[in-house]
């Protein structure tokens, strides 16, 4: 699946990182084009309809102006406008024959009242505009051409043009103070897991060393002089059997460091062995580790799956070791547990013991990078188990049950060559 692709995480994460980049970028400006197409498309309805609205005053002040009346012509002007027109929301300016402004409604800045020479001028330049946008309308008393009618847009269109804008410019700002938080928070991070690899190196190391430390104890001990010979070369044999499998061991941390960030190699493993290995590996030095502490297996019948032997062997030791951390070193009980999933495509591998459990609070947290329950913990063990098990592996880990006297971590597998 995997064979022949190494060196190529990075770069995979880089596509991605720049795909969502791209995606939230191009949803940004297409919500934001829709947003403003929707909303002049709403200006021209309105439009429409004070056009409308228009020219029904229009043939309103038609109908009424041509009917019998007695008295001044303008004075009936007047009363049509203020009685008929007068609620209109939108601005409207009424010139005579010379295009001299007679009346106008809801002119900004201009009260109707206002019949000073300014506003004069001022209302002049408006009927300008409202003739460039809207032309004008003639009214008539019988055949004669005595006013016309002008118009402009209503304040709640003029709003209305500018929402979209101020809308994608917040919009705008909050991608950018986005983006700014989310570069800090990965910087963050970052420095976060360049630190806790760091002092990870130094604790998948740390094992292996000690263990050599203390080969080299019993070596060196004063007594072993009164050793027989055949009893010295025995011992000699079994601990240099012992630090090679240390010296190995340090290889084998290498080797994994080496493979984060790249694609390993998986092949068809099975699991059951993967785990007797690192139990055992485990049980050996258990006096370094817990001192009482006892891990039991009980491995099912199950089909081969697909794994790095080096980086799920690395995901059931910190998983051992955090177990070890949270039992009684006298009292604790680890327990694996292998089985085939109800499902019949998965093959699940539980990881139980008997600490005193972890809160709710911190079990939402536990995967993050850099959340730890340890004092002196760097909060990198699980996430580079839940990397290992969910993108190299195809797999899944959750914690199932945490609670005092049991925790389970649960994980499945996908078995070889099931859809």
């Amino acid at each position: 699946m995997f064979k022949g692709r190494p060196g190529r995480v990075s770069e995979l994460y880089v596509g991605r990182s720049t795909i969502l980049k791209v995606f939230l970028i191009g949803g940004v400006l297409v919500i934001s084009a829709m947003f403003i197409w929707y909303t002049f498309d709403i200006i021209d309805q309105l439009q429409n309809d004070t056009r409308t609205q228009v020219d029904k005053y229009v043939r309103l002040w038609q109908l009424a102006a041509n009917l019998p009346t007695s008295g001044d012509e303008q004075q009936c002007l007047f009363f049509i406008f203020d009685e008929i027109i007068v609620k209109a929301q939108f601005p409207i300016v009424v010139l005579d024959h010379d295009h001299v402004p007679v009346s106008w409604r809801n002119i900004s800045d201009i009260p109707s009242e206002d019949t000073t020479q300014a506003a004069f001028e001022q209302l002049r330049e408006v009927a300008e505009g409202m003739y460039r946008q809207n032309g004008e309308y003639p009214l008539y008393f019988g055949e004669t051409n005595v006013n016309y009618l002008r118009y402009g847009d209503s304040e709640l269109i003029n709003q209305l043009r500018v929402v979209p804008f101020v809308a994608v410019g917040i919009v705008l700002a909050f991608m950018i103070v986005a983006i700014i938080g989310f570069q800090n928070i990965r910087r963050s991070e970052e420095r976060h897991i360049w630190v806790g690899m760091a002092k990870e190196t130094a604790h998948q190391l740390g094992t292996p060393l000690s263990s050599l430390l203390g080969w080299l104890e019993l070596i060196d001990k004063p007594n072993r002089q009164q050793l027989s010979n055949s009893e010295l070369e025995q011992l000699l044999d079994q601990t240099t059997i012992y630090m090679k499998t240390d010296v190995e061991r340090l290889q084998q941390v290498a080797n994994r460091f080496g493979q984060i960030g790249s694609v390993p190699e998986i092949e068809e493993c099975d699991l059951n062995a993967l785990v007797d290995e690192v139990v055992q590996y485990y049980m050996i030095r258990l006096p370094f580790e817990g001192k009482g502490a006892q891990i039991k297996v009980s491995t099912g019948d199950i089909p081969p799956v697909r794994l790095n032997r080096e980086l799920f062997g690395w995901v059931l030791e910190n998983l051992i070791k955090n177990s070890l951390q949270a039992v009684d070193p006298k009292s604790g009980i680890i327990t694996l547990v292998t089985s085939v999933a109800d499902d019949r495509k998965n093959v699940v591998l539980d990881v139980i013991d008997n600490g005193n459990g972890i809160p709710a609070g911190a079990a939402r947290k536990l995967f993050r990078p850099g959340f730890t329950t340890k004092k002196r913990g760097w909060g990198m063990g699980l996430t580079l188990v839940k990397r290992i098990v969910e993108e190299y592996h195809v797999g899944r880990i959750i914690l199932m049950t945490s609670r005092p006297g049991e925790t389970i971590f649960h994980i499945t597998l996908p078995i070889s060559g099931g859809n």
